[in-house]
């Protein structure tokens, strides 16, 4: 387990000469860091960081490997979608737990954390340096901590839910008082979540902010965790422009095709997938800049973080910041 200790400061702001905010940092103390966790919303620019940071360790004689931490881009036939390295980025740092997933499949954050352990323990093993990549918050601990996991539901029961016609709120509403006060109305995942975990028997996810479900400090390895920010209204332009580039790129095309080949209740939970079928890419950005919001807000309470704000920074800039914490 790493040691952290967390200094508190002034970062040029954005906006009027002078303008300043706060920011955190986390300084790593001994045992030094095996692994380095980047996290962060969608369309920060994790992916381009991690490159930069990747030819950053090269040049120190290191071998570093990506490790996906994300709970969509496990599936094939949904790289577009889910923003998952391309191959000219997987030329430049391999990735691992890309694609490897049938898109008819389910899948789930205990059978994920099992193949990310054997990853991460298997790079370390042979001398390289894992540095774990992602944006969803139940994978990104799943990967680097032991975790008491709800049991997976069955197949059926969650079909139910993901093909309910009630609308969210109503879905929210439904949930017992006290399991509806710990999720937003806006987060689907967790109200369908909550449902299926009821409906199959169990206690549902304790609440977004309950200690027990923002982070463990224990993680399995001493990590370095850098929880990448932006201005908010920085990051909702990039969010728009990438959705945009993902619709050209054929987004559109490759949620049909999944559709078609039976995509599973899981795969269907992707961001943006029932959205692209209506034809609604308004409604996706909306919602892709909620779940960045949701994003931002966890990531701002994970202890031991070290939270940098990228806003007109370059990836090599935030990279060499990163390396030289280690």
């Amino acid at each position: 387990m790493i040691s952290l200790t967390i200094l508190r400061g002034l970062h040029p702001g954005a906006g009027e000469p002078g303008a300043t905010r706060p920011y955190w940092l986390a300084v790593s103390a001994d045992p030094s860091p095996l692994l380095i966790a980047v996290f962060g919303p969608t369309g920060v620019g994790k992916t381009a960081v991690a490159i930069a940071l990747a030819d950053e360790l090269r040049a120190r004689g290191e071998h570093p490997v990506a490790v996906s931490a994300d709970a969509m881009q496990v599936y094939e036939g949904l790289p577009i979608l889910t923003g998952a390295a391309s191959p000219e980025q997987q030329q430049e740092l391999e990735h691992r737990l890309l694609g490897f997933v049938p898109i008819t499949q389910t899948f789930s954050a205990g059978a994920y954390a099992r193949r990310a352990h054997a990853e991460i323990d298997e790079l370390l093993h042979n001398g390289q340096r894992p540095i774990v990549v992602g944006g969803t918050g139940l994978y990104l601990r799943a990967a680097l901590a032991e975790l008491d996991l709800r049991p997976p539901v069955d197949e059926a029961i969650r079909e139910r839910f993901a093909n309910d016609p009630r609308p969210l709120q109503q879905l929210h509403e439904a949930l017992p008082e006290a399991i509806r006060a710990g999720i937003e109305p806006t987060d689907r995942q967790r109200i369908l979540r909550s449902h299926e975990l009821l409906a199959a028997g169990h206690e549902p996810p304790p609440p977004a902010n309950a200690p027990s479900e923002l982070w463990t400090a224990n993680t399995r390895h001493p990590t370095l965790l850098a929880a990448l920010t932006m201005d908010r209204a920085a990051l909702n332009t990039r969010i728009d422009q990438r959705i945009d580039a993902m619709i050209a790129a054929g987004a559109r095309q490759e949620v049909e095709r999944a559709q078609a080949a039976g995509a599973s209740s899981t795969a269907r939970a992707a961001l943006g997938f029932q959205q692209l079928l209506d034809g609604d890419v308004e409604g996706m950005k909306t919602k892709t800049r909620q779940y960045a919001k949701r994003q931002v807000t966890w990531l701002r309470k994970l202890p031991g973080a070290h939270l940098i704000d990228t806003t007109d920074r370059t990836p090599e800039d935030v990279a060499a910041e990163l390396v030289a914490m280690i």
